[in-house]
């Protein structure tokens, strides 16, 4: 017995370590890309991780050779975890620097521009720290976000200029203005309905403490005071504040959104068929210059079905949309797919990928099945085709 959990501990020691220096051997790829998040609240960024992982995973550097840096190789706001920030953004820069932005760069990845309010960030840094617990998930005032003209003008150079351009949501939802929303709709082929979601495991706001005051504050205002919810189902969430909700058994046979790849496409970028989907989502349509990679499936019972009608919200909705025009490629994902609760750490171990089965969670409202099974063969197919046709 001894001497086999011995051959155990060693087997358990050499793999990892076998894995890390596997990585360490892999060689480096210059890939010059500028990420856009504007909604880092700590230095965890939580919502690019998921790109740095695979940026890291794969050894892209930056011209100097230098791997990437998710704390630093970003554009948008940088928190110091003391109370204090600092922004760094295009605002500053004149049509020189920006077009030498656009020359100097493969791709542009925009993540999040939701952006940073002040209750979030009160809760977060209070020196006191005696706000109340629901705080944080009140309206409050702005403190940073939504994409600029400028911002979506250095799109506009990429796209002259045939570099990959990624983008997902929360880019052209508020607080970026309608102005900008209507421009970049109309320059990708694409237009967002008003209408966002999300998953909950559990409707009923004295167990689930995520769902945002706001939501029930303004739900039950529009429904005659009543929140008769306890199940799991989808909040929906229009721009002008109407919300709408189905649950479980009542509105819904299958709870959580699905995301269907069909061929070719699934084949192509190495995708489940059929995948739960359980964050924050919107609704685009999308016209005949881009490709539908993957569509959102809603599985509504008859009342839920005649809900969504009353509404206007399909059952079938974009996932992933891509350009047809391959010299100008373009994606789009239809909700907040880089931002997944994964291990940084497991970045340096090659390859991991052969053992994602074992790392995929058993909870529905877990969003690290989705990383390893949709986001990561996605980005990672979408990079080293680029790449290669780069070289």
């Amino acid at each position: 017995m001894k001497r086999i959990l011995l051959i155990i501990l060693i087997t358990l020691l050499i793999i990892p370590l076998t894995m890390y220096i596997l990585w360490l051997l892999h060689p480096k790829h210059e890939l010059r890309i500028v990420i856009v998040d504007k909604t880092v609240l700590t230095k965890k960024v939580q919502e690019h991780i998921s790109l740095n992982w695979l940026l890291k995973y794969r050894k892209y550097s930056k011209d100097d050779m230098r791997l990437y840096n998710p704390q630093k190789d970003y554009y948008g706001f940088f928190p110091d975890e003391r109370g204090g920030y600092k922004i760094k953004d295009f605002e500053m820069y004149d049509s020189t620097q920006m077009e030498k932005i656009a020359d100097s760069t493969d791709i542009v990845y925009y993540t999040d521009m939701y952006g940073i309010y002040r209750a979030e960030w009160d809760e977060m840094y209070s020196k006191e720290k005696k706000l109340p617990s629901y705080y944080a998930m009140e309206r409050s005032r702005l403190i940073y976000g939504g994409m600029t003209h400028k911002e979506l003008d250095l799109l506009k150079k990429f796209k002259e200029r045939g570099k990959l351009i990624l983008t997902e949501f929360n880019i052209i939802a508020s607080p970026t203005s309608g102005a900008v929303r209507r421009d970049f709709e109309k320059t990708f082929g694409m237009k967002w309905t008003g209408w966002t979601g999300r998953y909950f495991e559990s409707l009923d706001t004295i167990k689930n403490k995520e769902i945002p005051m706001w939501v029930k504050r303004n739900y039950t205002n529009q429904h005659a005071g009543k929140w008769p919810f306890t199940k799991s189902g989808i909040i929906f969430v229009r721009e002008d504040d109407r919300i709408e909700i189905l649950q479980k058994e009542d509105h819904l046979e299958i709870d959580i959104p699905i995301i269907k790849t069909l061929e070719p496409y699934s084949s192509e970028y190495d995708l489940p068929d059929k995948i739960e989907y359980p964050f924050w989502f919107d609704i685009i349509c999308n016209n005949s210059t881009n490709i539908q990679v993957s569509k959102y499936r809603l599985y509504p019972t008859l009342a839920g079905s005649d809900s969504l009608k009353r509404w206007g919200i399909p059952e079938y909705f974009p996932a992933v949309i891509k350009s047809k025009d391959n010299s100008k490629p373009f994606y789009y994902f239809a909700g907040d797919f880089a931002d997944n609760p994964i291990s940084y750490n497991l970045s340096k171990f090659y390859p991991i990928n052969t053992f994602k089965t074992i790392l995929l969670s058993h909870t529905k409202q877990e969003r690290n099945t989705f990383f390893w099974m949709f986001y990561n063969p996605l980005i990672d197919k979408i990079l080293n085709d680029y790449h290669k046709n780069k070289k």
